[in-house]
């Protein structure tokens, strides 16, 4: 991590110096100039944001354990670990979304995408997990702020989909949805089992 800490201040710096540029009136005044930049600063956002974000943790759990060390007030000491153990699981995942943000970019990464989804087995349960699949990929793209229109399905008579494609389009909707491709598993008691055997679907 500490070679990427040391690329990051190179790119937090580079970044404020986007924003100057983007408030210079010459720049403004340029609208091809002005696109070119604003375009290199929105890629550079989301990466500094969660480096920011890392480094505010990172500070406050120091500041959080100097307080465990040396206050007296047990409340304070208290909700300093509460907070701690917050910080703890969040530093390492930002640690991995920033490493994956630091990879070289993939010239498809700003690409809308096709998404199949499709039983491979398990009946009517894989046909329900390809249901509940649909919908969580659905939820994930309205976070996002991304547009979903259904291209073609064929649902089954239990409520699922044997087979279901979507057009996904947004803001670096590839990037992010690049590595869900493959097969998906799932083990569950579904709602069509009346003895409560765990069933396995797979889908594709």
């Amino acid at each position: 991590m500490d070679n990427v800490m040391a690329q990051l201040e190179g790119l937090v710096a580079h970044y404020e110096e986007l924003q100057e540029m983007m408030a210079d009136p010459e720049v403004i005044n340029d609208t091809k100039r002005y696109m070119e930049i604003s375009k290199e600063e929105a890629d550079l956002r989301e990466v500094v944001q969660k480096y920011k974000k890392y480094k505010q943790d990172k500070k406050e759990l120091e500041d959080n354990k100097k307080i465990i060390a040396n206050e007296s007030d047990a409340d304070l000491i208290e909700m300093a670990k509460e907070e701690n153990l917050e910080i703890e699981k969040e530093i390492p995942e930002l640690e991995d979304q920033i490493k994956i943000l630091m990879l070289p970019k993939d010239p498809n990464d700003d690409k809308d995408i096709i998404m199949e989804i499709r039983g491979a087995a398990g009946g009517d349960e894989a046909s329900l997990f390809a249901g509940d699949l649909l919908r969580m990929y659905e939820k994930y793209a309205e976070r996002q702020g991304w547009k979903v229109s259904l291209i073609d399905s064929e649902p089954t008579e239990v409520g699922g989909y044997k087979r279901v494609a979507i057009m996904i389009t947004g803001d670096k909707v590839y990037s992010k949805l690049k590595y869900e491709n493959g097969a998906h598993r799932v083990q569950r008691i579904p709602v069509t089992e009346s003895q409560g055997r765990v069933h396995t679907s797979l889908l594709l």
